[in-house]
């Protein structure tokens, strides 16, 4: 029996999502996850001016005469999402925790993936693979994927994205959109990986942080708690090249994300708790509709 405010929280976040979709994205998703590939449907005899790329070997030397495959677009997708529940999620000093964006960012993807008609997978994350869900159609399955997004309580509190990708290519043979959400703060290199998941998958990025995660403020002495490893450290803000070191090591972070998704070929979408997901989300569908 799931609790009432449990549901009651799913509801909250199924009408927030809803209105979303309805009256501020429209058809973004769909025009631009509407179908991008093609799938096979029969052969049919050579004409000329045909494209040659398409002509069946198989068929032409069984018949002894020319044949080409014809194919049909693909309608539906499979959409994974795959989230990063590690501890560091459970941080934000705006408008939201970095975890509950999350949920609500993945809730709206979902829900446009079932309004396209499209199958949609969860995959939960951190430093290891805490559940998958594999992917279906229908509001019940979406439904229940909100539920894990917000009440599943992980082993793990590390992130090891390097894992999550192993986990994704191994079970997930056949194209599908990608949408990896995380904070990206994982200590073992995924680079290798990463190629391999983006040559197979429409593989996109979204990196959700805090303002307070990229640059301190003078509060003087400070006790920082890293919730991933547990470590403390006592540090002085008051201190102004403590200050920037740290912010420097904060861009350069960012930067080699950037440079990274970008040698890939991959789409990063960057928020943060303080502005929201809405506006980068559709600047996001805009920008990939005129790559179209």
């Amino acid at each position: 029996m799931i609790p009432n405010e449990v549901l009651s929280a799913v509801k909250r976040i199924e009408i927030k999502t809803r209105h979303i979709i309805d009256s501020i994205m429209g058809g973004e998703y769909h025009t631009v996850f509407k179908g991008n590939g093609m799938e096979f449907a029969d052969v049919r005899k050579y004409f000329e001016g045909d494209d040659v790329r398409m002509i069946d070997w198989n068929v032409t030397a069984r018949t002894g005469e020319p044949f080409i495959k014809r194919n049909i677009e693909e309608r539906e997708l499979t959409v994974i999402l795959m989230v990063d529940v590690s501890a560091s999620g459970d941080f934000g000093t705006k408008k939201q925790f970095k975890s509950e964006m999350t949920a609500e960012l993945a809730a709206l993807l979902a829900f446009s993936a079932i309004k396209n008609n499209d199958r949609v997978g969860l995959l939960l994350f951190s430093d290891r693979i805490e559940k998958f869900i594999p992917p279906q159609k229908g509001k019940n399955h979406t439904l229940a994927l909100i539920r894990e997004l917000l009440y599943f309580k992980p082993t793990g509190k590390k992130t090891d994205i390097f894992q999550a990708l192993a986990h994704i290519n191994q079970i997930q043979r056949k194209k599908a959109v990608i949408f990896c959400v995380s904070d990206f703060m994982c200590e073992k290199n995924f680079e290798k990986l990463l190629s391999v998941t983006a040559r197979r998958h429409d593989f996109i990025a979204i990196s959700v942080d805090d303002p307070r995660e990229n640059e301190l403020i003078n509060v003087g002495l400070l006790e920082l708690y890293d919730a991933e490893t547990g470590e403390r450290v006592l540090v002085d803000t008051g201190s102004k090249k403590f200050r920037e070191i740290y912010k420097s090591e904060r861009i350069k972070k960012r930067e080699y994300l950037e440079k990274l998704f970008f040698s890939k070929k991959i789409d990063n979408i960057s928020l943060s708790t303080a502005s929201g997901y809405v506006e980068p989300l559709i600047k996001f569908f805009k920008q990939r509709e005129k790559r179209r």
